[in-house]
């Protein structure tokens, strides 16, 4: 994830073939990019109170992205995440605790510590219900990340990035209704990656929504997203990469859209309450 894309394509016939971005990604930054850069938000609307998530995943377009849905059983919730190579990326259960993380400068691995096993973010939300559980799974299973940070946001408005700094665990809570995450470490920037373009975009977005006259829904959350978008670029071996999806979580209403590569034609939108009531096993591979 932390190789350089290089060669922006034709923009005029990007914007040409993709005029329906409108929808969710209104502006876009015209910078070169890199498919390390992915973006993560956990918002609460101050007006209603309603809680949003997104995240736009960046990484090579020959990925086979998928959604796998996983139902109930005695032990474990029900839970819906994406990602590849049977590895969560990020996701939500139905107790509405949502998971992404971000690539990060890397660090040192402290002996206390021990790499994650398996698929992490499946585990987590299958055993755990809101942030605070989260949390205590990995100081239970002694877990640490060297090259990444993890957000989790809950349904009760509880929202955290979890860091480790060397032989430290860090824990930035949500303030003033948002948390966002992009690639560099909140606790201690000067790790690298930092400033973020990204990052303050979203920030200025999330400023303007205040003034917003009408009412503030999942596109109008997700919008702020839109100029933390990485148009599709190819490398010197003319392979693409860039936002491969985009997703938006409403945790109060368990509603959930997916947009892949940048193409609302190619949009996935689920009743998670409904999928989640579901007995079978689903994925819904991304095109």
């Amino acid at each position: 994830m932390a190789t350089s894309v290089k060669n922006i394509l034709n923009l005029k016939q990007w914007f040409r073939i993709n005029k329906q971005l409108l929808f969710f990604f209104t502006f876009l930054m015209l910078l070169p990019i890199s498919t390390v850069a992915c973006s993560v938000l956990y918002y609460i609307d101050e007006e209603t109170g309603k809680i949003y998530v997104a995240n736009n995943e960046d990484y090579w377009y020959d990925t086979e992205a998928y959604l796998q849905i996983e139902p109930s059983t005695t032990n474990h919730f029900a839970r819906l995440w994406y990602g590849w190579d049977d590895f969560a990326q990020g996701g939500v259960n139905e107790k509405g605790l949502f998971f992404d993380g971000a690539v990060t400068p890397d660090q040192t691995l402290a002996i206390e510590y021990s790499k994650p096993k398996g698929n992490l973010g499946d585990k987590i939300l299958a055993q755990c219900s809101n942030v605070e559980e989260a949390i205590a799974y990995l100081d239970k299973e002694n877990i640490a990340l060297t090259n990444a940070h993890i957000m989790f946001g809950d349904r009760n408005g509880n929202a955290v990035v979890v860091e480790w700094i060397e032989s430290e665990r860090k824990l930035i809570y949500i303030e003033k209704g948002r948390l966002i995450m992009t690639n560099y470490l909140l606790s201690n920037p000067e790790k690298g990656n930092f400033p973020c373009k990204r990052f303050e975009s979203i920030e200025n977005k999330l400023n303007e929504l205040k003034s917003f006259e009408g009412s503030v829904g999942l596109k109008e959350v997700g919008n702020t997203l839109g100029q933390a978008v990485q148009i599709p670029n190819k490398d010197i071996n003319n392979r693409i990469g860039g936002t491969l999806y985009s997703t938006f979580i409403s945790l109060s209403e368990m509603q959930f859209v997916l947009v892949s590569k940048l193409d609302n034609t190619k949009l996935t939108k689920l009743n998670l309450s409904e999928e989640f009531s579901k007995k079978k096993k689903l994925r819904i591979k991304l095109l």
